[in-house]
């Protein structure tokens, strides 16, 4: 950016044939110049938030390619919905949620009282006393001690640092048991009463199990729908970003078009020597910028066919709009071609083959046109 905003002035004033002396005319196409970079840069910095959120969508579309189709088909007519609704239905889904996983935990309570009601379970209602007992080797075999009244402040606890939900307090109470289990050897009271226990409540766990994955998939389904709303969300903000952003690059090119119009408004007759100038530097353009400067002529010239297999360009019969068009784009091309010197593709020899008859017709027609004048 920085080398095309340096040869502004050469452009506008040397360049184009504008008057030298008109400076504060020129220095307004100077500023009006650098608005329009500053503009581009900022559309650019946009482009490239969009084209990353395309790839990141695109990368999360084939993850979860394995989706039903029937699930694909209902996606297609949901509805977009806006920020302040999904905050809405969000806290909906969790006041639900957490009701239905209360009253899974009162269920479980039921349970977990049955068990501690059971003549055997008093070795396991508090928490062991490794010193009174004189277990010196209790915390080098048991990584974390649990027993049933831990448990019941923390499904009793109102701080919010109690359970969540319903397997982790199955969790701990199977700890209890294991814990007994594995620090008491099989053949005492304290083991066989841990294993008795332990299977009165997997017992009854099985009854509730089903309600507790029924629960779970529906959390899972939720979770799933929300992510697909904001997705959604997001999918939409960026469209309305796409669709700034081509209003936008449709007004930047607008003021370009402006722009340019005002400069070749402003531009002096091109002399003879100028037009055969313009003629040998067309010849010096590479296939990819010859096309184009083609397609520069064909704009004011609706019969020119700029694709056809034989073209013949005679320079002295475009208008001084054209040519100035031609002038200013030849220059700019060939600056950037000397900068870059990279090397043309697989296509070498059809382009110079189409890329030579079109110079042979620039440098026919300008024979053409010096004989006329010589007669």
């Amino acid at each position: 950016m920085e080398q095309v905003m340096a040869s502004i002035p050469d452009f506008e004033i040397a360049e184009t044939g504008i008057l030298k002396d008109n400076s504060a005319e020129a220095e307004q196409f100077k500023i009006r110049v650098d608005e329009i970079f500053q503009k581009v840069d900022e559309l650019e910095q946009k482009v490239n938030e969009v084209e990353q959120f395309n790839l990141n969508s695109s990368k999360k579309q084939q993850s979860s390619s394995k989706g039903s189709s029937m699930g694909k088909e209902r996606d297609k007519g949901r509805q977009v919905p806006s920020i302040k609704k999904q905050q809405q239905d969000a806290s909906r889904r969790e006041a639900a949620a957490a009701k239905r996983m209360q009253e899974l935990m009162r269920q479980f309570g039921t349970i977990v009282r049955q068990i501690t009601q059971h003549k055997w379970a008093w070795p396991f209602m508090q928490p062991v006393d490794v010193k009174g007992l004189g277990l010196h080797d209790y915390y080098e075999i048991i990584e974390k001690p649990m027993d049933f009244s831990t448990i019941k402040n923390q499904m009793e606890a109102k701080d919010g640092t109690g359970y969540k939900n319903v397997r982790d307090i199955c969790a701990d109470v199977r700890l209890v048991f294991n814990n007994a289990m594995k620090y008491n050897d099989e053949g005492s009271d304290v083991h066989l009463m841990a294993k008795t226990l332990l299977e009165k409540f997997e017992e009854k766990w099985q009854l509730l199990l089903p309600k507790v994955t029924e629960e779970e998939r529906r959390r899972d389904e939720e979770e799933a729908e929300a992510q697909l709303d904001m997705q959604l969300v997001r999918e939409a903000a960026h469209a309305k970003v796409v669709r700034d952003l081509c209003n936008e690059l449709y007004e930047v090119d607008t003021h370009l078009e402006h722009l340019r119009e005002t400069v070749v408004q402003k531009c002096r007759k091109m002399s003879t020597e100028e037009k055969r100038n313009l003629g040998t530097a067309i010849a010096r353009l590479s296939m990819e910028d010859l096309n184009k400067a083609l397609e520069i002529i064909a704009q004011s010239n609706p019969a020119f066919q700029a694709m056809a297999e034989e073209v013949e360009i005679d320079i002295d019969a475009q208008s001084e709009s054209t040519l100035w068009r031609l002038k200013f784009f030849v220059k700019d091309a060939l600056e950037l071609q000397s900068r870059s010197a990279m090397s043309t593709g697989g296509n070498n020899n059809y382009n110079n083959k189409r890329k030579k008859e079109i110079c042979d017709a620039i440098a026919k027609t300008a024979k053409k046109k010096s004989k006329k004048t010589s007669s």
